[in-house]
């Protein structure tokens, strides 16, 4: 685990602390080949500089946020924000429905927009794969 990620943990209440750790294991197992570093504070994946997928607490538990999400057509995820993104919420590691998040982690790779080059195409989403 990067140091910054295992910091990030260590700040962690239980049960979050526990569900982090079940999503940074499935996380890279899932995607062997992605960077994981901390941004904006955060846990998140990276596949040849586009983010992908990252975690973060919220009052409810933890979040996993997949930026191309809303592409996946899962009836697990819920929309977030105004692009393509969407999420889904797991407040203890009991209630991760793992072969949902696995399909999800793999989907991540293979439907992707580009987010890396949004700010300098204005805002414009080009979906890559």
């Amino acid at each position: 685990m990067p140091d910054d990620i295992f910091a990030y943990h260590k700040t962690l209440p239980e049960p979050e602390g526990a569900v982090a750790d079940r999503l940074f294991a499935l996380f890279n197992q899932e995607l062997p080949e992605a960077e994981a570093k901390l941004w904006h504070g955060h846990p998140v994946w990276f596949l040849d500089g586009n983010p992908v997928a990252g975690y973060s607490l919220l009052k409810k538990g933890l979040r996993v946020l997949f930026w191309s999400g809303q592409s996946f057509n899962e009836p697990g995820l819920k929309p977030e924000g105004k692009f393509k993104a969407a999420e889904a919420d797991f407040p203890s590691a009991d209630l991760i429905p793992e072969e949902d998040l696995r399909r999800w982690l793999r989907k991540s790779r293979d439907i992707q927009w580009d987010y890396k080059n949004i700010v300098r195409r204005k805002g414009e989403l080009i979906r890559l794969n």
